[in-house]
């Protein structure tokens, strides 16, 4: 009888390891407690060639232990299965969650033009203002205004939205990433490092 009990549970074992490789946790749960509801119906049946109602009864008791043991074996060996898969997840170099997606206004850049322009229309208003020294002070005042409100919009007209996504990393780290277009990226999304930008996990 524990002959026939160590054979199969070596036969089983050495299945199971050859199985593990190629099959998922479940689908290996499900061979592992077939193989064990197949094992035990085999030992009852040995059980019940033994002489005496003791002997059988002690037999039916080792079997029925066997079998809870290969079943809790199975359940063991698929949670741990599922726990390596979770860490493996969690591992990820580079990766992390969304945690804030904002759009903000990119003021431009004002140029030279925008400056000349606007300085020599202020000039000209100025210098219709008054007469003698007053309109020399008024041209020079237009003039600064004018440059200064010329360069005002000339930043508004090239103004743009930028996207900015902040990024908790596995490992508790935070990054920001600006983006000129809509990146497509909500809060708890998960993303991964792409170059010097994200991309979605």
């Amino acid at each position: 009888m524990k002959r026939s009990v160590l054979f199969v549970a070596i036969t089983m074992a050495i299945t199971s390891g050859a199985q593990a490789q190629t099959l998922s946790s479940k689908q290996q749960y499900t061979i592992d407690t077939k193989n064990a509801s197949t094992r035990y119906a085999d030992d009852k049946k040995l059980c019940a060639e033994e002489a005496t109602s003791a002997a059988r009864m002690q037999c039916l008791r080792d079997a029925k232990t066997e079998y809870n043991n290969a079943l809790a074996a199975a359940k063991a060996t698929s949670s741990k299965a599922v726990t390596v898969s979770t860490k493996q997840l969690d591992s990820c170099v580079g990766c992390g969650k969304v945690i804030a997606v904002n759009v903000n206004d990119k003021e431009g850049e004002g140029s030279a033009l925008g400056v000349i322009a606007g300085g020599v229309a202020g000039a000209i208003l100025g210098n219709q203002v008054g007469n003698g020294s007053g309109r020399d002070l008024a041209t020079i005042a237009g003039a600064a205004g004018g440059a200064y409100a010329g360069r005002k919009i000339e930043q508004k007209a090239k103004s743009s939205k930028v996207w900015e996504v902040t990024v908790q990393y596995d490992n508790g780290e935070k990054n920001t990433f600006s983006f000129d277009h809509d990146p497509g990226l909500n809060n708890g999304d998960r993303v991964k490092n792409s170059g010097s930008s994200i991309i979605r996990h």
